[in-house]
């Protein structure tokens, strides 16, 4: 990077959150880079409370619809989950296109190239590598979504081209995935970017919670306003309202770091041992409690709500220690969230432990390709 390190404590990296809810990526954010959430945008009032609670100074920018990028204070990192509802496995495939919930997306690119950060982060699920993608025509284009014909290698044309074993770009008609899509926004944004995909289980979790995280670097070293090459019925850079000169100095002063919120990962792959309680407590989910209860150093809470009214229900203290968060994170009742509205947060929310070992590797690759 131009003049800070990830793990440089004098001079804290700041940090944008986008569709941040309780605040599970920005956690992981802060620990890998040493870094300070210093806003945030998200719509859901109560989990919004959440966020503030833990990050009081932080204020909330609200809809990322309506946000006006010109006013909104630099950052070097810009993180965030968008929905995940139209490209998720369980959801009804919409896809990543705009009018969907997914397509918020195009709202986060536009801050990437409004802002200008060094670093992306972006968190989603296993669907955004199978989801489609589908853009909105350009101006004056009246093609149909599909690959040009002639994308397809054929005749002799195609002996003197090395196959391709997955087949990708032999059918003219095969759609664009949305992390394809993600990952060209990024490039046309001159970002260089790398993903990965991580089980919670990787990391000791008692539960596989597959997720997609993607870190991105800015390709140039800081200079003012340098934008992408406008696309065709854009302004240019020069025509447009000025941006934020990245040149200039933040007014951020350094803080005394703050207690730490991830603690050391305990060991989460070698033999445990189950006493006889778990096994008969736990069946044979023993073992990966165990483990967990192992990594995260607690015990683990009752697991389910029992009422006279209703079938059993997760407890949010259970889900709220199966996303290795701190007890109460969410639950406690100052917070004055629901149960429904407890679960929800956390359901839709990012497991923290397994978000920082994902960009830890994937910082370390862009590191090291740097070098």
């Amino acid at each position: 990077m131009a003049d800070q390190t990830p793990t440089d404590p004098a001079t804290p990296l700041r940090v944008g959150s986008l569709f941040s809810g309780y605040g599970g990526l920005d956690l992981a954010v802060e620990e890998v880079f040493g870094a300070r959430t210093i806003w945030f945008s998200e719509i859901n009032e109560p989990v919004a409370r959440v966020f503030s609670h833990h990050w009081p100074d932080a204020p909330n920018l609200g809809d990322i619809t309506i946000i006006d990028w010109n006013t909104v204070p630099p950052v070097d990192i810009l993180c965030g989950g968008f929905p995940c509802q139209d490209v998720s496995t369980v959801g009804k495939r919409a896809g990543l296109k705009l009018g969907t919930r997914s397509g918020l997306w195009a709202h986060m690119a536009a801050a990437i190239d409004a802002l200008q950060p060094e670093w992306v982060v972006i968190e989603n699920v296993r669907g955004l590598l199978s989801a489609p993608a589908i853009r909105a025509n350009l101006e004056g284009d009246d093609d149909e979504q599909r690959n040009p014909g002639d994308a397809t290698p054929n005749g002799a044309t195609a002996r003197s081209v090395e196959r391709d074993p997955w087949h990708l770009g032999e059918t003219a008609a095969r759609p664009l995935r949305a992390a394809g899509a993600v990952l060209g926004d990024l490039a046309d944004l001159r970002y260089d970017a790398q993903w990965i995909g991580l089980p919670a289980s990787a990391i000791g979790a008692p539960h596989p919670r597959y997720r997609v995280f993607i870190l991105a670097h800015r390709t140039f070293p800081n200079p003012a306003r340098l934008r992408r090459i406008p696309g065709r019925g854009e302004l240019a850079a020069s025509e447009g309202t000025p941006g934020h000169d990245r040149a200039q100095p933040s007014d951020h002063r350094p803080r005394p770091p703050r207690t730490q919120r991830l603690p050391a990962h305990r060991r989460t792959r070698e033999p445990v041992d189950v006493d006889r309680a778990a096994l008969r407590r736990w069946g044979r989910y023993a073992e990966a409690v165990t483990r967990w209860e192992e990594v995260v150093g607690r015990p683990a809470p009752t697991p389910a709500l029992l009422t006279n009214a209703t079938d059993p229900r997760p407890a949010p203290a259970f889900v709220e220690w199966l996303m290795g968060l701190t007890p109460g994170w969410v639950t406690e009742p100052s917070r004055g969230l629901t149960t429904n509205q407890q679960l929800t947060a956390l359901g839709n929310g990012v497991q923290p432990r397994q978000a920082a070992v994902a960009i830890t590797s994937l910082l370390a690759l862009a590191l090291n390709r740097d070098e």
